[in-house]
């Protein structure tokens, strides 16, 4: 093989390091992929998937979440696979809570090497229980439930949502409205959590007739903002479950003739390309969405190519970060 000789190692070397095996040291496979760059040599991945008796697929699972989790998710899995044997195949899946038998028979049945599990999927029982008696490999991107089942890449979202109310809390805010994302999500829950230690520490009440259920949607975002701003007294600040939905309250308080943050106050969490483009840009935290899905993909690749988890898996955690920009200041006088 040609490749072999310019890289002056063997053609088992060759096929290791272009299937980015383990065992093989980054200066042998950087030599061979400049090698095969060179002579413009790309792998037959089908011809592999014969050989192997594998696919060479990695499935990616959500439902419904807002178009710009949808495309975060995606873009970090498909960095990792970039250049790489494995593709990915996406696969929307909606009301898991209701049917993961079906998801766990589409997710077997797909000719996938193994899946990344987004919300809710990564915290369904029944499902994981399927996959697990067949042997299917997965990471669990965010889990909150059964964290020592599959490879785990999470992130505290309850300490994330003390620290923004914190932030509303801090400037000033009393009656502050909360726009709850979908309940079969657990991140909606620790989110909620957050929010009522925050409460706490700050010796404030939550007003629960102030909670509202969004959807992690723009337009039921919109529907319950509304209503929020129709109350009286009207709230002086809005604590979203995501961007979609804090944009959405946005909007609702300037079709209502009130002025961000001057009359009210919005906050996000996510920091989706929404929330940067938003006027004002939104006050969210920062959920390194793309970041995690890089990191399950790039752990569930090591443990199909053999380099195994430890048992039981070890949960890996990003850290959130607040960032305050103009959509929130101090409540009016």
């Amino acid at each position: 093989m040609d490749v072999a000789r310019i890289a002056g190692v063997t053609p088992k070397t060759v096929s290791r390091a272009l299937n980015d095996a383990p065992h093989v040291s980054e200066a042998v496979r950087r030599k061979v992929k400049e090698a095969a760059a060179a002579l413009d040599y790309h792998p037959n991945i089908a011809a592999q998937s014969l050989i192997a008796r594998r696919s060479f697929l990695i499935g990616l699972t959500y439902e419904r979440p807002s178009p710009s989790y949808v495309v975060e998710l995606q873009n970090g899995a498909l960095s990792r696979l970039e250049n790489g044997r494995y593709r990915l195949v996406v696969l929307p899946f909606n009301h898991v809570a209701s049917r993961p038998d079906e998801l766990g028979k589409l997710l077997l049945r797909a000719g996938l090497d193994g899946a990344l599990l987004a919300p809710p999927a990564c915290d369904q029982p029944e499902l994981l229980d399927i996959l697990d008696r067949q042997n299917f490999p997965y990471a669990r991107i965010t889990p909150h439930h059964d964290l020592d089942r599959g490879i785990i890449v999470a992130m505290d979202e309850v300490a994330a949502g003390q620290e923004v109310a914190a932030h509303l809390l801090a400037l000033g805010h009393r009656r502050i409205g909360i726009i709850l994302g979908d309940p079969s999500h657990a991140a909606s829950k620790g989110r909620m959590e957050g929010y009522r230690q925050a409460f706490g520490e700050a010796g404030v009440a939550i007003d629960d007739t102030l909670v509202v259920t969004g959807d992690f949607t723009y337009d039921v975002g919109y529907r319950v903002a509304l209503d929020l701003l129709g109350r009286v007294p009207r709230p002086t600040a809005i604590l979203a479950q995501n961007d979609d939905m804090a944009v959405a309250a946005i909007a609702a308080a300037r079709d209502l003739g009130l002025t961000v943050p001057g009359d009210l106050s919005v906050a996000g969490f996510d920091n989706s390309e929404v929330s940067r483009t938003a006027w004002p840009q939104l006050t969210t935290v920062n959920q390194p969405v793309r970041q995690m899905a890089w990191d399950a993909a790039d752990r569930l690749i090591a443990a199909l190519d053999g380099a195994t988890e430890p048992a039981p898996p070890v949960r890996r955690d990003h850290p959130h970060e607040l960032l305050v920009r103009a959509s929130t200041a101090a409540p009016p006088d």
